[in-house]
């Protein structure tokens, strides 16, 4: 039981969430915004950077989609096997979880930091 002074249970796991999430967020936000002006600044044209780049962006989050639902699916069979076999790669899935929803927070990030920035140029 928690103490009086503690956050509620469903508060900190939205909290770790959010935090797991949100830093995938603000770094995929910094390399969209960048990435945008630094490939405009090359080419010359911002409506083909802005494409390029979205779709870098797109590509990561879809990467990082797959990959969560392909840990949750086969997770426990890749660690059974891991068990079985006796290797020692320390591969989990909740730790490939967490790789995933990090790229995913990051391709959504540099999706909405391409196109923050194109609207400004």
């Amino acid at each position: 039981m928690a103490a009086p002074g503690d956050p509620p249970r469903l508060r900190s796991y939205v909290a770790s969430r959010v935090r797991l999430f949100g830093s995938g967020l603000l770094v995929g936000l910094l390399l969209g915004g960048l990435g945008m002006a630094g490939w405009t600044l090359y080419t010359g044209d911002a409506r083909a950077s802005e494409a390029t780049v979205f779709a870098l962006g797109a590509l990561v989050f879809g990467f990082g989609l797959l990959g969560w639902s392909g840990s949750i699916l086969a997770g426990n069979g890749i660690e059974a096997m891991q068990e079985h076999m006796g290797t020692r790669s320390d591969w989990t899935e909740k730790d490939s979880r967490r790789a995933m929803a990090r790229l995913c927070g990051g391709g959504g990030g540099i999706m909405v930091g391409t196109s923050v920035v194109a609207a400004l140029l």
